[in-house]
């Protein structure tokens, strides 16, 4: 039993500080499977490890997607290492033999937490989702099911469900990226849009998009110029913009 903190500071640094210079890489196993197992942000760091027994040392872990669909929550929209968890999601997401109602179920995961995101993630996820049905065109059932979110009178995926495989994802529709396409930011509206065309083959490039922080976005509508503002014909007068009125005699703007 580790400090939460102490496990935090070596699987940070685990994977490119550690691992690499062991004669035996192989003797962290336990220790990963462990911290994998704990839940939260110390689930997140440990895949960085995870991923390199996995890739590099024929490292078998037989509920590995299970445990890594039950790490999407509400949270993982907000976490400090959300960066570092979708670029490791992608990596094993990638692979064109996954099974369609295993990729359909994180997209459905990924979609309803997205309804509660903030711009920035949504920014990313989308795309990211997009993605997904380039990479594996049976899921695209879900945009394209004859019968939409207009027909269903409730929608048969089981958001609780902790196996992949009974949460029923591929007998569901999208109607969470249908609901985003009416988000406030016109940006993230125009992302959600882009569902309702087909597809290009050529997948989006997230890297650019996995450190987007609420900042930059803020900052990049400040820079926008603004052209064709309405403005007002009859200048306002007084506080509350009538002429005649006390707050008129002692307020002017």
């Amino acid at each position: 039993q580790l400090p939460t903190g102490l496990y935090k500071k070596v699987l940070v640094i685990l994977h490119d500080s550690i691992l690499p210079y062991m004669n035996e890489p192989t003797l962290m196993i336990d220790f990963l499977t462990l911290a994998y197992g704990i839940g939260g942000a110390i689930s997140l760091l440990a895949l960085n490890g995870l991923f390199i027994l996995i890739h590099q040392h024929n490292l078998e872990y037989p509920d590995f997607y299970k445990k890594l669909y039950s790490l999407l929550d509400s949270s993982i929209y907000h976490v400090k290492y959300r960066a570092r968890f979708f670029r490791l999601l992608d990596l094993f997401l990638s692979s064109s033999h996954l099974p369609a109602y295993l990729v359909a179920a994180f997209i459905k995961r990924l979609s309803r937490l997205a309804l509660t995101a903030p711009p920035e993630a949504l920014l990313m996820v989308i795309p990211f989702i997009c993605n997904l049905f380039r990479r594996h065109p049976a899921c695209k059932v879900l945009v394209h099911r004859p019968n939409g979110p207009e027909d269903m009178t409730e929608d048969p995926y089981i958001m609780e469900e902790e196996e992949p495989s009974k949460s029923k994802a591929l007998q569901s529709c999208l109607w969470e990226i249908q609901s985003l396409q009416n988000h406030y930011h016109p940006e993230v509206a125009r992302a959600a849009a882009v569902l309702n065309q087909a597809l290009s083959e050529m997948e989006d490039d997230i890297a650019g998009l996995l450190e987007l922080s609420a900042y930059e976005l803020f900052d990049t509508e400040v820079k926008k110029k603004a052209t064709g503002v309405p403005l007002e014909f009859e200048q306002v007068r007084g506080l509350f913009g009538k002429k005649k009125d006390l707050f008129a005699e002692h307020f002017t703007l």
